[in-house]
């Protein structure tokens, strides 16, 4: 993982994660952009993951890592608040640093 954020990551030592990953470079820098894109419109509202990968048109696997990568860019942050998902469990929703609200304690 010695290229993350920049470059998709994976755990362990699986050849499967690994060859996932390779698969995803070529690709990492522009789904990065459209998901980076998609949250800026967004505004304070933000996205979860679930409405994130709605808004592009994607499947949930393949947006999901990349906003894991934007956060650790420094990119998009939690924004405080929460949203139920697809399961119905409350999912974090992300948006530009400037949007963040505080959580209460």
């Amino acid at each position: 993982m010695s290229g993350y954020p920049s470059e998709p990551g994976f755990k362990g030592d699986a050849d499967t994660g690994r060859e996932a990953a390779e698969a995803m470079k070529s690709k990492c820098g522009r789904l990065q952009q459209m998901a980076l894109a998609h949250i800026r419109a967004a505004g304070p509202g933000g996205y979860t993951a679930d409405e994130l990968s709605a808004a592009m048109g994607m499947d949930r696997w393949t947006v999901q890592p990349r906003t894991s990568e934007l956060k650790a860019k420094g990119l998009i942050v939690d924004s405080g608040q929460r949203r139920r998902n697809v399961t119905g469990k409350r999912a974090v929703v992300w948006t530009l640093p400037e949007h963040r609200r505080e959580r209460a304690a």
